[in-house]
């Protein structure tokens, strides 16, 4: 990841710079353990996990 795109991602508490949370950075801790398990083992072995990561997202107004 480049320094600009992590710059992108870093936390949104600066009161002057109120940019909405990209898809991209929502989720890190579900979207981590997802991309890993279907590298292992496959998508349709990680179907609990996609569906956790799809919630979380829900859960941040995203329409997923």
């Amino acid at each position: 990841m480049s320094t600009l795109a992590a710059a992108s991602c870093e936390s949104t508490s600066e009161p002057q710079e109120k940019k909405p949370l990209k898809p991209c950075c929502a989720c890190p801790e579900t979207k981590k353990v997802r991309d890993a398990c279907i590298i292992e083992k496959g998508e349709e072995q990680c179907r609990d996990l996609i569906e956790a990561h799809k919630e979380c997202m829900r859960a941040l107004g995203f329409k997923v």
